[in-house]
This record gives structure tokens, sequence and C-alpha cells, in this order.
């Protein structure tokens, strides 16, 4: 239980959430612990939202809220050639864009079709890029999940006025088919404001380019990727990869093993390759990207949650995020679809308590039908029991 505030001073509650995949938003679930909070302690306390993200689905909006921003529109094609609105946003100095790449080369947006892992490629994120680069950003933060692509990052590379020729000097096919052909690259047309930029690749994954754990054998059959595909894209990533290593002076290891670089069907590797990118972990970029610290700096209580609180919430997402950002002695809350952790592997990882939203036996269709009232009683019951309201009359 924790103390009262000396004085006059009011407590500070904080709801740092990521998204409950498939039912609620960050933001919304960040609204629902606030609204539980505000049910205990109504007036007499200070609340903040930080809606949070792990460089997958919901970073821009995460970013948006946090830097106060409304999202920009830019026309794109898809990740099947086919034009698109798709949004990203600016940081409220004018300098830093946050692009979602799934806004562009997002698997949904082609899953009206019969997909098609060979040919989808990441033109469109490239153009938002261009846009970005049009709108005066000097940096570029991109996140890659929710991809359908499978083709190294080639497609915004070519956006930017690269070209992947092969033996006969003639650009190779578009898409993951194209990249067994790549013999030399020219980066002659390469547009100079994408390379004086610095780029940051939010990676939520630590599988490697190539191989059987590499972006190919894991992530491709959700893609539509065959056992034939499978082998074509992977031998194909090795080629683009020699290729690129070969130009740096370096062992074609360096990218086909290098953690990370299986994300969004290896992205990252022509943006570090050719940008001189940095990879970092999804949280971490959100984090910096906000100023989390900074935003925790004052909490008495911290609230964080997401749909299931297991052994990954701990290795780089947005719990384990919170969890080492948030200041110490301050206890932490997790408010979660379900908990999959111990009280004890809880605490290991820096957690105080962790609580379920669902009071008893439940349908999945009905939790997810009822999320964030339930994410909101349930906060209401861990902050009277965190920080009982004393009477004061």
């Amino acid at each position: 239980m924790l103390k009262r505030m000396p004085g006059k001073e009011r407590p500070v509650i904080v709801a740092a959430p990521d998204s409950f995949k498939g039912s609620c938003s960050a933001d919304a679930a960040a609204r629902a612990m606030i609204a539980g909070a505000r049910d205990v302690w109504g007036d007499a306390a200070e609340y903040v939202e930080i809606p949070l993200a792990d460089g997958g689905e919901g970073t821009l909006d995460a970013l948006l809220t946090a830097w106060g921003v409304g999202a920009r529109d830019a026309r794109v094609l898809d990740a099947l050639g086919r034009p698109r609105t798709a949004r990203y946003g600016v940081s409220a100095d004018g300098a830093t864009a946050i692009i979602e790449a799934a806004e562009a080369n997002g698997l949904p947006w082609v899953s009206d079709e019969p997909l098609r892992p060979l040919d989808a490629d990441t033109f469109g994120v490239g153009q938002l890029v261009l846009d970005a680069l049009d709108h005066g950003v000097t940096e570029i933060l991109l996140s890659v999940g929710g991809s359908a692509t499978s083709e190294g990052g080639t497609g915004i590379l070519r956006a930017l006025g690269v070209r992947f020729l092969d033996a006969a000097g003639v650009d190779v096919q578009p898409g993951a088919a194209g990249l067994g052909s790549i013999t030399t690259i020219d980066t002659s047309g390469l547009d100079p404001r994408a390379s004086a930029a610095t780029w940051k690749i939010a990676v939520d994954v630590g599988f490697p380019l190539c191989g059987p754990e590499g972006a190919a054998a894991v992530f491709g059959p959700q893609k539509g990727a065959r056992a034939s595909d499978i082998a074509v894209i992977d031998a194909g990533l090795a080629r683009l990869a020699t290729v690129l290593a070969e130009r740096n002076d370096l062992a074609a290891s360096a990218y086909t093993e290098r953690p990370g670089f299986g994300a969004a069907g290896g992205i990252a590797l022509t943006a570090v390759a050719l940008l001189g990118a940095e990879t970092v972990a999804g949280a971490d970029l959100v984090s910096e990207a906000i100023g989390l610290p900074d935003l925790l700096a004052r909490a008495t209580l911290v609230l964080t949650g997401e749909g299931q609180l297991d052994s990954q919430s701990t290795n780089g997402k947005v719990v384990d995020l919170v969890a080492r950002t948030r200041p110490a002695g301050v206890p932490l809350v997790v408010i979660a679809g379900s908990v999959a952790l111990t009280s004890a592997e809880s605490r290991a990882a820096g957690i105080t308590a962790a609580f379920s939203i669902a009071p008893g036996p439940a349908a999945l269709a009905e939790l997810v039908a009822d999320t964030e009232a339930r994410i909101s009683e349930t906060a209401a019951h861990v902050v009277a029991l965190a920080m009982p309201r004393i009477p004061t009359a």
C-alpha cells in the first residue's frame, strides 16, 4: 500500500499500456485505465495517459498521441502496386517522421485476393518517406511490423532513386522474385535528402535475415509463401545481402546472421547497408521518441498492460520497457487480458502485481466485446487497493 502524499501534493497516476491486440488500441486502453483510477480518486489526483507500442502495430498512433499531432495522408502504392491512402506522422517541431511501414505494405491491404509473396514489395513505404522528406524532416523513424513483403526493403530504396540491376545492367523484377538476379546496385540517383537523414528502424523480433529462423522460413507462410517460394525468397535475400556486403567490404554473414534483420521481410537490410540506418528495439525507439523517462518521473503509481502477460512481455515488449523506465520504488501494476506469469516471475521482471480483466470464466468473444469496460473496472480495483482514498470528512 502506498503512503499518503504529504501536504496538498496530489498523487500522479500514469497509464502507459500497449494495445490489447485485436480488441483495444493502446490509446483506448490508457483512457480506460485512467477512467477507472478517476472513479476512485476523482479530482484529487493527477492523471497521465501514455499509450505505447513496441515498434509493430500501433506505433504510429502511440507517437501521434504523445506528440500531440494529427496524422498526415499520402497517396502511395500498396504491396501489390495498387493505389491507397496511407498515414504517417511528423513531430511538432517538424524534424522527425514516424512511418509505420504497414500503412503502405501491410498484409491486410492485399488480403482481398490470393497472396503473391514473390511480387509484394515496399515501394509504397518509400513513397511515404519521400512525402515526409518533402515536408522537411531530417529523421526517419520506421516501424516495420505487419508487412506483406519479403524483399529486403528494395522497394523503399527504388522509390528513393536506387536501381537494382542484373548482369545485363537491366532493372530486376520488383519484389522477392527479382532478388536472386541482382549483381550490381546503382545509387547515383539516390535522393540526397534520404542519405543525409538519420534513420532508425524499429524491429520487434530478433530473427536473422536468412536460414531456418530467417525472414522467409518464419514469416513467409503467413504472407502466402509455399515451400518453393520460401526457398526462392531465402536465396534471394542471401544474394542481396552478399552484394551489399561486398559493396561495404563485409562478410555476407554480417547481414544474413544479424539479429533483427528477419523482421518484416528484411526491410532493415538495405536501409542499414545503403543509408546507414540503425536498428533499435521498437519499444526503446518509442520511449526515446516521446521522452518516456521524463513522462514517468513524477509518477506515484504506474499502470501498464497488454493482451497477454507472458514471458515475451518481459523481453523487450512494452511491459518490459515500462518496468525498466519507471522511477525506482514506484509500483508498477499490469492489467492484461490474461496473465501467464507467476507472482514470482512478475516480481523478477520488475512488476509489482498483475491482474487479468476476466473476473471469471469467459469466452474470448465476450472479453473482446467488452475490453475497455473490463480494463476500467480492473483499474478501479487496482487503484483502490494500491492507493486507498481516505475520506477527508
